[in-house]
């Protein structure tokens, strides 16, 4: 490596005194202000105006960098905004006279007049709280809950939300960006974590990915297969053969047209009894939130086009 890579180089009005050149740099390892023509030393002892930590990637970097809280959409404010803490103590740990809890009691009140300042911030704050509600109850990942509130801004921006319910469009973004992130979710869940039914979510998602003209994809079956295997307590091997199961149904096109829960349930269902794991199709339906109806027709679609002889 060369000493150009190896140390930051800067570049200076100062000259070196000896040869005239202005190619200075900065070695940070012995405090030095060095002429990198002559390797006369201008400067000793100097500062180093950098973090005391090292990181050696994007992610380190990250994590030790101190300059605040990261913005984040899931914040109406988007975390710009300062919190006064609700303990009456200061700074070292001592309890406040009552003189001063009056005080910051009335700091708290106009930092949270300020902070919501117009019925569409009010708004805002009130559905981004419910799909941190809705995100928690369903154990999904952060970037479903920052996916979905990217959503609800832009339905907010495009005033898609007069006339409806806060609370049915919060619940169709939710279950929008599990389909865009790929988390496995089903209506019927997304329903079960909000205080509206099936129906209404239904309506207000297709509202919205038509009014917002978003491209959503089709929840791939296999996605359910890893979900219904470990709600069973069924061994790698029944996933596995699931998985091939679902590869070659979606060669021959046979989850065209289909719910993508019912051909996965019944392939869960097949690999089980194949496995030697068996587990009964109302098990298997009950965990899919499917009916077995619905299994029992897939299972006789996927071994007649598939040829696939089940013992049972």
């Amino acid at each position: 490596m060369s000493d150009e890579a190896k140390y930051h180089s800067v570049m200076s009005t100062t000259r070196c005194p000896e040869c005239g050149s202005d190619r200075l740099m900065k070695d940070y390892d012995t405090a030095e202000l060095v002429c990198m023509n002559c390797g006369f030393v201008l400067d000793e002892k100097i500062a180093d105006n950098g973090p005391e930590w090292r990181a050696f990637n994007a992610e380190q970097r990250e994590k030790r960098n101190r300059v605040g809280a990261p913005l984040t959409f899931t914040i109406h404010d988007k975390g710009l905004s300062t919190m006064i803490d609700w303990q009456n103590k200061d700074t070292y740990g001592k309890k406040l006279t009552p003189s001063q809890r009056n005080q910051v009691y009335r700091l708290r009140k106009w930092q949270r007049r300020i902070r919501v300042s117009d019925a569409t911030e009010r708004n805002l704050a009130f559905a981004l709280s419910e799909l941190s509600k809705m995100t928690s109850a369903l154990s999904l990942p952060k970037n479903v809950l920052e996916t979905a509130s990217v959503i609800y801004r832009r339905a907010v921006k495009k005033k898609l939300i007069r006339g409806r319910s806060i609370q049915g469009v919060t619940a169709a973004a939710l279950y929008m960006a599990c389909r865009q992130c790929e988390v496995a979710r089903t209506l019927e869940e997304i329903a079960g974590s909000s205080a509206l039914n099936k129906k209404e979510i239904g309506r207000s998602y297709r509202f919205i990915v038509k009014e917002l003209e978003t491209f959503v994809p089709p929840y791939p079956p296999s996605n359910y297969i890893s979900r219904f295997a470990n709600q069973l307590g069924l061994a790698g091997k029944v996933e596995s053969i699931a998985l091939k199961i679902m590869r070659v149904a979606k060669r021959v096109r046979l989850t065209s047209g289909r719910g993508p829960t019912g051909i996965a349930a019944a392939a869960t269902y097949i690999a089980s009894v194949l496995a030697g794991e068996k587990r009964t199709q109302r098990e298997i339906a009950e965990s899919a939130n499917v009916t077995e109806v619905t299994i029992r027709n897939r299972y006789k679609e996927l071994l007649d086009l598939l040829q696939i002889d089940v013992k049972i």
